[in-house]
């Protein structure tokens, strides 16, 4: 069986990918367009996940939890892509929005007890840090052919 990091790593390369793509689809056509097309990706993934599974049993919570999960899926895509084609950079809005985790943390700590430990508590506050500096953008200075917004006399 293969450990659980080794699955973590795909994911991390993967959705790095994804990321360029995102960019490179929301620079030709619409972020609904791109959503179109996202969802074609994960249907055309079904016949190999359906062999490799079993949806018998599921009860009624389950099949609801998956299906809300899929929209608020979709609809978080969405938002990327819509940030994405409003001219956001792909270096900056994907690592960004990658710390959707942080609200995950904050609704197992409300909802399932769980109790971050005082190192994990430090490395969220790094995660909000490297967010912060990830969206900072100076301001640009004036070329020489725009006119400066302040004279010294």
């Amino acid at each position: 069986m293969i450990h659980w990091l080794a699955y973590a790593c795909l994911a991390v390369v993967l959705w790095g990918v994804c990321g360029l793509f995102m960019k490179l689809g929301t620079n030709r056509v619409s972020a609904r367009s791109m959503v179109i097309w996202v969802t074609v990706g994960f249907v055309v993934l079904l016949p190999v996940l359906w062999r490799m599974t079993t949806l018998k049993g599921l009860g009624v919570t389950v099949v609801l939890i998956g299906l809300t999960s899929g929209l608020v899926n979709g609809l978080g895509n969405w938002a990327v892509f819509a940030c994405l084609e409003k001219g956001a950079k792909a270096s900056v809005a994907i690592p960004l929005t990658a710390l959707y985790p942080l609200f995950t943390v904050i609704l197992a700590t409300a909802f399932l007890k769980e109790r971050p430990t005082a190192l994990q508590w430090f490395g969220i506050a790094l995660a909000i840090a490297g967010g912060a500096m990830l969206s900072y953008e100076p301001a640009t200075a004036p070329t020489a052919t725009e006119e400066p917004t302040h004279c010294v006399q």
